[in-house]
C-alpha cells in the first residue's frame, strides 16, 4: 500500500522523447507503481556483470522489497526514470536525497545519490547520457544541487558517462569504490557537451533516413499510376543502390515481383533488415503499417499519405497518434503529407519522392515544408535555361510536409557537418522552435551559408508551432543576427544560393562593373548603390568588344586591390567580330580562375546560350557546337542533349562555375547578401564577451525574486521592489514620489530639490509628453502648483491621473530599453529612441540574450535614428558607452534569472556624460520547467 508521500501528483512534464546516439529514439518517463512487471522483465535481461556493477555483489534477481522500492517514489526526495522502447524498459536511473551523513533526507538537503542500469543490448547508444541530463534537470527542479555516485573501478563505461558530462566534479577512492561528486548547475562545458551530443544524435537520425541500405515502398499499386507506384518508379529510374521492396497487402499471394522489384504483402514478410519505409497508404491504414515496420525493426518512415492535421481537428489527433506510435518503436518520421526525400550521392542515388526526375548532383542542401514549393525549387535548380542557370545541383532534398517529427532543425543538424553540402537553402513556412533554430543556425552559418525564405508568421494547418508574441520583422532580424541570409522569395533564395555555392565570399562591398552595354552598366551601378554596396564607375567595353576584351578587362578588375567583386554585364552583339557564347564564357572563366579569391557574376539580357556556356565552361570535354563567324564556337540550346548516364557529382574543389542572372537587380541582390554574410562571418570569428561586473549581486537578486514569487504565480513589481531588484544589478532608477494632492507634490519637490518634473502615470498617459502628461523644468513651487492644476483640469482627478514628482535629469536623448521572454524565441533585448515618431516607424533593434559587448555596440547603432546619439546636425554626442553598459546589465539580469519575464526602462535619458533611468517596470513569473538549456527532448505530442 502506498504511503502518503508516494501519492504525489504524477509529473507528466518529465516525460520526453529523445534521440539516441545511433539516431533511434526512446521515451523517458517517471517510474510508477504500475511498472513492477516491466521492471522485473527488464532486470531479467540484464547480464550478471551489469548487475554486479550496479549492486557491487552478485544479484541475480530483484526481491519483492526491491521491486516495491524501485517503483514507489514521492517524485521529490526519491525519483526514478526509465528509458523505454515499445513500452518496455531498456534503462533506468534513480536518485535518493541524502543528508550530510549520507542517510535519506528531505529538503533543504540538496545532495542525492544517483545510480543507473542499462540493458546490455542497448549499451553504447547514449542512453545513460540522456538519462543523466533528464535526472539532473528533475533534481534541480526539486532543489537538489549536487549528485554523488559510487562506482566500481572496473565499471569504466559508467565512470565515463559521469566524467564526460561536463559538470564540475570531485573524485575520491575509498574501500575499493570510486566516489564521484558533481554539481548540477549547467556549465559552459556541460552545455557544449549536451549540444554536441544532440547534434550527433539528430544528424545520425536524419542520415539514416537519407542513406538507407534497404527500402520498402508500402502501398505500391498493382497497376501503373498512383502515388506508391510512382515513387517506386522514381527510385528505380534514379538508380537506387540499395535493396528495394514493393509492399501491398492486396498483392496476390503468388506475386513475387513488380517491375523487377521483389513484392511482398507485408513488411513482416521481407527477409533481412529494412532501413526506411515510404508509406503511401490511406491514413486509416497507416497505424497497421507503422506496427508492422516497428516490429520488423525499420529505422524510419517517410509518410506521404495525406489526411492528417492539414485536414482539421480529427486529422490533427490522428497525426499525434502517428508520432506517438512511431516513436514507441524508436522510429523517426518525415511527414505526414510529405513530398519525399532525395539524395543524389552516387553511393545512394535515392529519389524517394514524387519528383519525376532526379535533380542534378551538386552541393546544395534543400529543405521545403511545402511539396509545391519543393517542386518549384527543384525545377529552378535543375533547368539550365531561363532565369538563373546551371551553376550547381542538389546534394540532398527533404520535403517535411506537416513536419510532425523531423523538422528543419533536425536536417540542419545533418547538413552542419555533411561533407557533401556546401550551401543550405530552406523554405520555412513556419519555425516550430525559433530558439533552437537560431542556435543551430548560428553554428551552421559559421561553417557554410544558410539561406532562408521565412513564412509570414501564419503557420499552415498541420504544423506544430509555438505561439510567439514577437512581430514577424523582429524574428527575421534575430535570424539575420544568427548569420542567416534572410530573403523574401524563392527567386532570391535560388539566386543567392547559386552564387554562394561555387563562388568565394567577397572581402568587402567594393564592386567593379564592366560590360558591353553602357546603359546596363549604369543600371547595375544604381542597383549596387541602392543595396548598400560601393560600386566603381562602370567600364564600358562597347558593343564591339571581343571575348579577349572581356577577358582582359575582367583580369584587370580582379587584380585591382580596391575591388572585392566583379559584375560582368553582357548583351547580344551582332557582327563579324562579335564573340560567341562559348568563347565569351571561356574567356570569363579563364580570367576568374586566375584570381580565385573574388566572386564574379554575369548579368545577361536575352542571351540564353551564355548561361549554358558559363556552366559548361568549367568542363574540358568537347561541347556540341558549330563554328561561328570569327572562329567562335557557339553552343546552341537545341544541340545540348540530355546525358545518357547520371552526371558525376562536381567535386567540392572543382572549377569555379560563374552564375548568370537575367536582370541586374537579381545579381546585385544576391551579391549584397553575400557581402553581408561575409561580414557576419568575419565578426563571428571573433565573438564578443559577456562582461562581469563586480557590483552585481546575483545571489541577493535570486533570494529577492524567490521571496516575491512566493506571493503569487506572476506579478508586476511595485516601484520599490523594482528599484531594489534592478539595484542588485547596478541599475539605479531615479526616485519618483507620488503626489495625490498639490501639497504632497510641493513636499515631494522640496525633498527632491528643484527643478523637478511632474508626470501623469496613468496607463493612458504614461510617457506621453506629446499629450501634455509630462511637465518639465518646474523651477519653484509656484510653477509646480500651476502645472498640477493644469494637469488635473485637462486629464481628470488626481486619482485618475496618478501624478508623481521627480527630480530633473541632465538633458540628453530619451531612449527605451526592453527585454521580454518570448515563448518561442526566448529572451530578447530591444532598444530604440523614446517618442511617438520611433514607435510609429517601429524603429527598434533587437538581440538575443545573453548579449555580448559586441552585440551591445551594434544594437545601439542598428536603429535608423542612431545618428541622434552621435552628434547629428551639430548636436553634442551622448555617452553611448554608458548606454551599452546598461544594455549589458539588463541582459545579465534576464539571463541569470529566467523568472524575470519582462523589463522596461523608459525613458532612459542618455546625456553627454552618464545616463538616468527615469522609469522602470519588471514582471516576474515562475520559470518554465524546461527550456533550451534543459535536457535534450523532441517536440512533445
Amino acid at each position: 500500500m502506498q504511503s502518503a508521500s508516494d501519492r504525489q501528483e504524477y509529473p507528466a512534464h518529465w516525460e520526453a522523447d529523445v534521440v539516441l546516439r545511433d539516431g533511434g529514439t526512446a521515451r523517458i518517463r517517471p517510474i510508477t507503481v504500475d511498472d513492477a512487471d516491466r521492471l522485473v522483465s527488464f532486470y531479467e535481461q540484464v547480464s550478471d556483470e551489469s548487475k554486479y556493477y550496479r549492486f557491487f555483489a552478485p544479484y541475480p534477481r530483484l526481491s519483492a522489497k526491491d521491486v516495491h522500492r524501485f517503483t514507489h517514489h514521492d517524485f521529490v526526495d526519491r525519483v526514478g526514470l526509465a528509458a523505454t522502447i515499445g513500452g518496455e524498459f531498456i534503462a533506468t536511473v534513480r536518485y535518493d536525497r541524502i543528508g550530510t551523513d549520507g542517510m535519506p533526507a528531505s529538503a533543504p538537503a540538496d545532495e542525492a545519490e544517483v545510480a543507473f542500469l542499462v540493458q546490455d543490448a542497448h549499451q553504447g547508444r547514449g542512453v545513460a547520457s540522456a538519462l543523466l541530463e533528464h535526472i539532473a534537470a528533475v533534481a534541480r527542479e526539486r532543489g537538489i544541487r549536487r549528485f554523488a555516485a559510487e562506482v566500481l573501478p572496473a565499471n569504466t563505461k559508467m565512470i565515463k558517462v559521469f566524467t564526460d558530462a561536463g559538470y564540475t566534479q570531485k573524485r575520491s577512492f575509498e574501500d575499493g569504490v570510486v566516489r564521484l561528486e558533481f554539481d548540477l548547475e549547467p556549465t559552459e562545458r556541460s552545455l557544449a557537451v549536451q549540444y554536441a551530443r544532440e547534434q550527433r544524435a539528430e544528424a545520425r537520425s536524419v542520415q539514416r533516413l537519407l542513406m538507407p541500405g534497404s527500402l520498402a515502398v508500402v502501398g505500391t499499386g498493382r497497376s501503373p499510376g498512383g502515388v506508391g507506384r510512382s515513387i517506386l518508379a522514381n527510385l528505380r529510374e534514379a538508380g537506387y543502390t540499395g535493396r528495394l521492396h514493393a509492399v501491398n497487402r492486396a498483392f496476390p499471394e503468388d506475386l513475387r515481383e513488380l517491375d523487377g522489384v521483389p513484392a511482398y504483402r507485408s513488411v513482416r514478410d521481407i527477409d533481412g533488415p529494412v532501413d526506411l519505409a515510404v508509406v503511401a497508404v490511406p491514413a486509416d491504414h497507416v497505424p497497421e503499417v507503422v506496427a508492422e515496420c516497428g516490429e520488423h525493426g525499420v529505422q524510419g518512415l517517410v509518410v506521404v499519405s495525406a489526411g492528417y492535421a492539414e485536414s482539421g481537428p480529427d486529422g490533427r489527433e490522428r497525426q499525434r497518434a502517428l508520432v506517438r506510435h512511431a516513436r514507441a518503436y524508436g522510429m523517426r518520421i518525415i511527414g505526414p503529407n510529405a513530398f519525399g526525400v532525395i539524395n543524389t550521392s552516387a553511393d545512394v542515388r535515392l529519389n524517394a519522392s514524387l519528383a519525376p526526375e532526379m535533380p542534378r548532383p551538386g552541393r546544395i542542401g534543400l529543405f521545403a515544408q511545402s511539396g509545391a514549393i519543393g517542386i518549384a525549387l527543384l525545377s529552378r535548380l535543375h533547368r539550365r535555361g531561363g532565369g538563373v542557370t546551371g551553376v550547381t545541383g542538389v546534394s540532398t532534398f527533404v520535403s517535411a510536409g506537416n513536419r510532425a517529427d523531423v523538422s528543419g532543425n533536425d536536417v540542419l543538424q545533418y547538413w552542419y557537418d555533411d561533407p557533401g553540402t556546401d550551401v543550405v537553402l530552406m523554405y520555412l513556412e513556419s519555425i516550430g522552435n525559433p530558439r533552437k533554430f537560431t542556435r543551430l543556425a548560428r553554428r551552421t552559418a559559421a561553417a557554410k551559408p544558410l539561406v532562408v525564405v521565412q513564412g509570414t508568421g501564419t503557420a499552415p494547418q498541420g504544423h506544430a508551432v509555438r505561439a510567439t508574441r514577437l512581430p514577424h520583422a523582429t524574428v527575421s532580424a534575430l535570424l539575420r543576427q544568427a548569420g542567416v541570409i534572410r530573403v523574401d522569395t524563392i527567386t532570391e533564395l535560388v539566386d543567392a544560393g547559386l552564387l554562394l555555392a561555387r563562388q568565394p565570399l567577397p572581402a568587402g562591398p567594393r564592386v567593379a562593373i564592366l560590360g558591353n552595354s553602357e546603359s546596363l552598366g549604369v543600371l547595375t551601378y544604381d542597383q549596387c548603390l541602392a543595396a548598400g554596396l560601393r560600386p566603381h564607375r562602370p567600364l564600358d567595353l562597347t558593343t564591339a568588344a571581343s571575348a579577349e576584351d572581356f577577358r582582359a578587362a575582367l583580369a584587370r578588375a580582379l587584380a585591382d586591390d580596391t575591388c572585392d567583386a566583379v559584375v560582368v554585364t553582357a548583351i547580344p552583339a551582332i557582327g563579324e567580330g562579335s564573340p560567341g557564347d562559348a568563347e565569351l564564357a571561356e574567356a570569363l572563366r579563364s580570367a576568374a580562375e586566375a584570381v580565385p579569391g573574388k566572386p564574379v557574376l554575369v548579368v545577361h539580357v536575352e542571351l540564353g546560350g551564355l548561361a549554358e556556356a558559363l556552366s559548361a565552361a568549367a568542363s574540358t570535354a568537347p561541347q556540341a557546337a558549330d563554328q561561328a563567324p570569327g572562329g567562335a564556337r557557339r553552343i546552341r540550346p537545341s544541340q545540348q542533349l540530355p546525358p545518357t548516364t547520371p552526371p558525376e557529382e562536381p567535386p567540392a574543389t572543382g572549377p569555379r562555375l560563374i552564375p548568370a542572372y537575367p536582370a541586374a537587380e537579381r545579381a546585385v541582390c544576391a551579391l549584397a547578401e553575400a557581402v553581408r554574410y561575409a561580414q557576419w562571418r568575419r565578426e563571428a570569428a571573433e565573438p564578443g564577451k559577456v562582461p562581469e561586473y563586480d557590483d552585481i549581486d546575483q545571489k541577493g537578486a535570486a533570494q529577492l525574486i524567490d521571496g516575491l514569487l512566493a506571493r503569487g504565480q506572476g506579478l508586476t513589481l511595485s516601484t520599490e521592489a523594482t528599484g531594489e531588484l534592478l539595484g542588485r544589478y547596478g541599475i539605479h532608477v531615479r526616485p519618483a514620489l507620488p503626489a495625490p494632492t498639490p501639497d504632497a507634490a510641493a513636499d515631494a519637490a522640496r525633498a527632491l530639490g528643484y527643478p523637478v518634473a511632474l508626470k501623469a502615470t496613468a496607463p493612458h498617459l504614461r510617457h506621453r509628453a506629446d499629450l501634455g502628461g509630462v511637465r518639465l523644468d518646474l523651477a519653484d513651487e509656484e510653477q509646480l502648483r500651476r502645472a498640477y492644476a493644469e494637469l488635473t483640469e485637462t486629464f481628470g482627478k488626481p486619482d485618475e491621473v496618478r501624478p508623481v514628482v521627480q527630480a530633473m535629469a541632465p538633458r540628453g536623448v530619451d531612449t527605451v530599453v526592453r527585454s521580454v521572454i518570448d515563448p518561442a524565441a526566448g529572451a530578447v533585448l530591444s532598444f530604440g529612441l523614446a517618442g511617438a515618431a520611433s514607435q510609429l516607424l517601429g524603429d527598434m533593434a533587437h538581440r538575443l540574450v545573453p548579449v555580448t559587448d559586441r552585440d551591445a555596440t551594434s544594437l545601439v547603432r542598428s536603429i535608423r535614428t542612431a545618428p541622434l546619439l552621435f552628434g547629428w546636425r551639430g548636436s553634442t554626442p551622448v555617452d553611448t558607452p554608458a548606454l551599452e553598459e546598461l544594455l549589458l546589465r539588463v541582459s545579465r539580469l534576464v539571463d541569470d534569472h529566467p523568472e524575470v519575464v519582462a523589463v522596461t526602462l523608459e525613458p532612459v535619458v542618455v546625456a553627454p556624460r552618464g545616463l538616468t533611468v527615469l522609469g522602470a517596470t519588471v514582471r516576474l513569473a515562475p520559470p518554465p520547467a524546461r527550456d533550451d538549456l534543459g535536457p535534450r527532448t523532441l517536440p512533445a505530442y
